[in-house]
This record gives structure tokens, C-alpha cells and sequence, in this order.
């Protein structure tokens, strides 16, 4: 500047000192019109506009001072420094340069000589990070305002997002608890603005550990629960398995996996896919089923889980109820009316006859809920029976009266078995009784479902004799056997 006033306008001004000089400028009012030669504050926007030609080096130092000076004449010249960068990161990625070996090159970028097309990925890849290093002087402010240009010009979100995790673990290492709250603060709400497709919910799980033990903002935390909730159906039982937080006595964090799933869901229907929807039941059940040995674990937390998915996302309950099972074989302090509120979470009617059975011999269930898997099973075998009346037809036809003597009693033994299968029970009856009954049923459901199908296969087999010109008498006698 004083050189500027004592020596007829004219001073050097260059990248090293030109945002000092255009801030004292501003601060000194040197904007008045001279004879013969402009101001200082013209000479600085001058050099302010060359901007672009500068060396990647030369912007590097521009944009320390800019960040050194923390006054408000200074964020119009940060801007227009990180845009100039973000141009030429741009212009990189185009054009695939070499990692920068420093920062005082002074070249802001240098071209792969090597055109080989079996180049690695691992390689490519480092082409385009090579920048990382360079900008970490950056604070989490500038940081933002850098990736929020990058986000205008549309550059690769996972690049972006590598630069934010490899941000926030070089910085981490000197930075106190409340810088660390910060930064991570940052690069969730930078990821946020990202489209979600190219985070992965590995990098999101990777985030949530980072603030486990730092008090970050309502706002951000809630941000990253929403992220990884909108992809829950692509995370693994590890990345559930969250401690929980101090103070609280269940083993791992339930009420987040609660607030998970409320993301997922809230998505609504024609966003999340039955493929989705069932993966993230599967999910769950294993979860469920782990942290069912928690002593601590409440009874209200449990059925929650149980029953925040919805029915149709279940093709089987038997994972559930053998998780349950667990959970009743720890907490033998329940009563019995807690036992039912845990069986309202399982749906009977998609339980299979071998866990029907075992329900019926566990005395950890109440008696009620035995009741209950055994009118499914009944309903399920009246189901079944629906199938017999269709082949009737084939044992009346004309074709079938010379092998009629011989199954005559193969058949009355056959409605016998289909009279008993049919019949009903009398649900009035004791618990032992009612245990009797539903094994023996679950043996007959099996030897009618075997029935059943060695019908289908001879009924197929006559259908093909058919086409073929074979008379149905040859048939016959093997659908009846």
C-alpha cells in the first residue's frame, strides 16, 4: 500500500500478496478515481480476474490468505478461488492426470503419458484423488462451500465422497473433541446432499461409528439416520450390532435399529420394492434373534422389533419364533399375560408344521398359543383336503371298473384316513390332549401332503399317456397303488 502511494500508483501485486492488498484496500476507501492511473482497489480486481490463469500452486496460496484473513471483504474472493479450483479438478478428471507429487508445482496439472489400455482401476483411481493431500489445509467452512461447487458441477459423488472420509481422518488426529464434532458434523451434511445411490451403506455404517462417542448435533444425526435407513435392506447383522449409548443397560442400541427401520418404511410402498421389504425382514429376524439372550432387554423393545415389519414382508415366522423362544427361555420372570403380548408378533398361520410342533411341547409358550398354532394347522389341512374331491372323477370313470375289486379296500382305506383328517377337534380338551392331538395331525398333514403329490404325479403321467394313444386302464392301477 505504500508503495502504491509513494511511488505514482504503480505497485506489484501478485498471486502472494494480492488478497492482502484488495482487503486493505478496502479498508483504507482507495477507490477514488486517479489521474493517469487507476486505484488500488482497480488494480487489485484486475489481477483478481486473471484468476484463471494462475498456477495451481499460486491458487493453493491465494486461498491460505483468504482463509487467514477472516474478514467478511474476503468471501467473495474465497468463492471465486474454490471455483477456480473445482474448474480445474474438473478439467482433470477429463483429462485423467498424474497424482501431484507437491503442491508447489508449477504445473496445476500434468498428462499420463502412459496410454496403455490394461490400466488398472487401482491407478485410475489414484489419478483422481491426487488432490486430496493439497486441500486439507482447507477448514470444515471452506470444505462445505468446496463440495457444494463440486455438487453444481456435477462431479463424481463417490470421489467427493472419498475426499470427505480421508478429510475427516487426517484431521482427526489433532483436532479436540469439539473440532471432531465439527468436522463430522460436515461431512454428514455434505453427504447428505449426495445422492444416496452413490454413497454406500458401508461408508454410512463407517460414519455412525466415528459418532458414537461424540455429541454431535440433533440435526446431523438425524440426517445420518435417515441415510442409512433408506438403504437398510443393503446393510449386514455386523452393522447393526451398535453398542449402546452410556446410561442406558440394553447390550446393543435397539432404539436406533427402531429408528432405522421408521426411515425405511417412511419411504412408503412405491418406493420400497417386496424384494426390498423382505430382505430387511430377514435382516431383522437375525438381529431379533441376537440380541434376544439380553437380559436387559424389555419386553416392550423386543415386540417392537417384532412387529415393525409388516406380515406381508414374512414369508415364514420360524426364525421370529425361535427367537422368541430365546428370549422366553432367559426372561423366565415374565407373566403370563407378557407372554402373549410376545406371541401377538407371530403369525401362525406362516409357521411351519415342525415349529407348530415344537410350539406344541414348549411349555415356555402359553397354553393359549398353542391353541392357536393348532387351529392354523387345522385350517391349513381343511385347505388340503380341497385338493381330494378333484379326483374323484378319475376313480368313477369307466375305464377304472376292472381294477375296482382290487383297491376296494386301498379306497376305503383312503376315506377312512381323509373321514379322520377332516374331523374336527375338540379344543375343550386339556393341554396334554390338545399337544396329542396336533402331533398326530402334524403326521397325518405330512402323509396327505405326500398323497397329494404322488396324485398330481400320476394324474400328469395319465394326461401324457393320453396324447400318446395309451388307454387309461394301463394308467389306472398305478394311481390307484
Amino acid at each position: 500500500m505504500l508503495k502504491f502511494c509513494y511511488n505514482n500508483g504503480t505497485a506489484d501485486i501478485n498471486p502472494s500478496n494480492l488478497f492482502l492488498a484488495r482487503c486493505a484496500a478496502e479498508y483504507m476507501e482507495m477507490k477514488e478515481p486517479m489521474a493517469d492511473v487507476s486505484n488500488l482497489l482497480e488494480q487489485t480486481e484486475k489481477s483478481l480476474q486473471e484468476i484463471s490463469y494462475w498456477t495451481w500452486s499460486d491458487i493453493l496460496i491465494g486461498l491460505k490468505q483468504c482463509q487467514s484473513l477472516l474478514v467478511p471483504d474476503s468471501s467473495v474472493m474465497v468463492e471465486r478461488c474454490l471455483d477456480t479450483i473445482v474448474g480445474r479438478l474438473v478439467l482433470a478428471s477429463e483429462a485423467s492426470p498424474c497424482p501431484s507429487t507437491s503442491s508447489t508445482d508449477s504445473s496445476w496439472v500434468r498428462y499420463s503419458c502412459d496410454s496403455k489400455s490394461t490400466e488398472s482401476v487401482k491407478t485410475s483411481f489414484s489419478r483422481l484423488t491426487w488432490w486430496f493431500e493439497d486441500l486439507l489445509f482447507l477448514s470444515p467452512l471452506l470444505v462445505a462451500m468446496l463440495v457444494k461447487s463440486m455438487l453444481l458441477r456435477k462431479m463424481d459423488h463417490l470421489v467427493i465422497s472419498k475426499f470427505l472420509l480421508y478429510y475427516q481422518k487426517a484431521k482427526f488426529s489433532t483436532a479436540t473433541t469439539h473440532e471432531k464434532c465439527k468436522i463430522i458434523e460436515m461431512v454428514i451434511d455434505m453427504h447428505y446432499d449426495m445422492d444416496l445411490s452413490c454413497v454406500p451403506c458401508k461408508t454410512l455404517f463407517g460414519i455412525l461409528r466415528v459418532t458414537l462417542g461424540l455429541n454431535i448435533s440433533k440435526c446431523s444425526r438425524n440426517k445420518l439416520e435417515t441415510m442409512i435407513g433408506s438403504q437398510l435392506d443393503q446393510a449386514t447383522l455386523d452393522n447393526l450390532l451398535v453398542p449402546s449409548p452410556h446410561g442406558i443397560s440394553y447390550l446393543y442400541d435397539v432404539n436406533l435399529i427402531l429408528r432405522f427401520l421408521k426411515a425405511f418404511l417412511r419411504r412408503g410402498n412405491s418406493l420400497v420394492t417386496p424384494i426390498r421389504m423382505r430382505k430387511v425382514a430377514s435382516l431383522i429376524d437375525l438381529y431379533i434373534a441376537e440380541i434376544a439372550p439380553d437380559p436387559c432387554l424389555k419386553t416392550s423393545k423386543f415386540l417392537a422389533l417384532a412387529t415393525a415389519i409388516p406380515d406381508s414382508a414374512r414369508d415364514s415366522y420360524d426364525e421370529l419364533y425361535h427367537a422368541m423362544d430365546m428370549y422366553l427361555e432367559v426372561h423366565t420372570q415374565l407373566s403370563q399375560e407378557e407372554r402373549l403380548k410376545i406371541c401377538c408378533g407371530l403369525n401362525f398361520e406362516k409357521l411351519s408344521p415342525q415349529a407348530c410342533l415344537h410350539l406344541s411341547q414348549n411349555k415356555k409358550f402359553p397354553s393359549k398359543s398353542t391353541v392357536q398354532a393348532l387351529i392354523s394347522q387345522q385350517s391349513k389341512l381343511k385347505n388340503l383336503l380341497h385338493v381330494i374331491p378333484s379326483t374323484s372323477s378319475y376313480n368313477d370313470s369307466p375305464c377304472s371298473s376292472s381294477g375296482a375289486a382290487a383297491q376296494k379296500g386301498k379306497k376305503d382305506k383312503t376315506s377312512e384316513q381323509v373321514v379322520l383328517y377332516s374331523g374336527n377337534f375338540d379344543l375343550s380338551t386339556d393341554n396334554e390332549k390338545l399337544k396329542a392331538h396336533l402331533q398326530g395331525m402334524q403326521w397325518r398333514v405330512m402323509e396327505l401332503e405326500k398323497f397329494c403329490r404322488k396324485m398330481q404325479i400320476q394324474m400328469a403321467k395319465i394326461t401324457k399317456s393320453k396324447a400318446s394313444g395309451h388307454s387309461y386302464a394301463k394308467s389306472l392301477p398305478k394311481l390307484c397303488s
